[in-house]
């Protein structure tokens, strides 16, 4: 029986544990929110929630007037658990692919006002770098690449990357800490380039830059 609170989170576990063991079975529909409330020992409401946050988990599916039907065995993983254990390469690879596509949409893309958040928080990022905590370097360096990445003006990569923001955050703490010579916060050029890559409409040539800047950051810590 459910005692403990959370009540919901407590009852969309034993759900999954019983799905787990093989007592609802993959494509089987769950009993009742009445038959599970009783045993469980908890209201139909927490029942309720509870299948809501297991659909969301992409564990069980409610369809409109057949019931509730078991669609997957285990949990997706939690998109945010995922970043808390992927390491700096992954971080980086992760961040290769959403920047090297932002930079070439960017090229065509660009408007006055993205050239201008360019110069701004390039500015930025140099002061920074020269003699700003750590923590203040991390965040100008996130601005300059938040701003190629919204230039691209696709809704999906902006949502990605800002997602992504507070993995790439910590990973940059670990970068600055085993960079011994660095070498990340003395890549101004580097991000120039890519800016005027941009600025000059060359999508392949910014996607290159791109690439070029955070392999090298890669590199500065393996």
């Amino acid at each position: 029986m459910i005692r403990r609170h959370p009540l919901a989170e407590q009852a969309a576990e034993e759900l999954l544990r019983r799905i787990g063991s093989g007592e609802f079975t993959l494509g089987s529909k769950l009993p009742g929110e009445t038959t599970l409330a009783a045993q469980l020992g908890v209201g139909r409401s927490t029942i309720r929630e509870a299948v809501r946050e297991l659909a969301g988990r992409r564990v069980l599916e409610s369809r409109q007037g057949a019931g509730v039907f078991v669609i997957a065995l285990q949990a997706a993983e939690d998109w945010d658990k995922v970043l808390r254990k992927a390491d700096i390469s992954d971080v980086l690879e992760g961040r290769l692919a959403i920047e090297t596509e932002a930079a070439r949409l960017a090229a065509s893309r660009r408007t006055p006002g993205d050239l201008k958040n360019f110069r701004y928080t390039l500015g930025d990022r140099k002061r920074a770098a020269a003699n700003a905590p750590d923590d203040w370097y991390i965040e100008a360096d996130l601005a300059f690449h938040r701003a190629v990445v919204t230039a691209a003006h696709n809704a999906v990569l902006t949502e990605l990357f800002d997602t992504f923001v507070p993995r790439i955050r910590r990973a940059m703490i670990d970068m600055l800490t085993l960079d011994d010579e660095h070498r990340y916060r003395h890549d101004q050029a580097a991000h120039e380039a890519i800016a005027d890559a941009i600025r000059a409409k060359d999508g392949e040539l910014a996607a290159a830059r791109a690439r070029e800047q955070l392999s090298a950051a890669r590199s500065s810590v393996s």
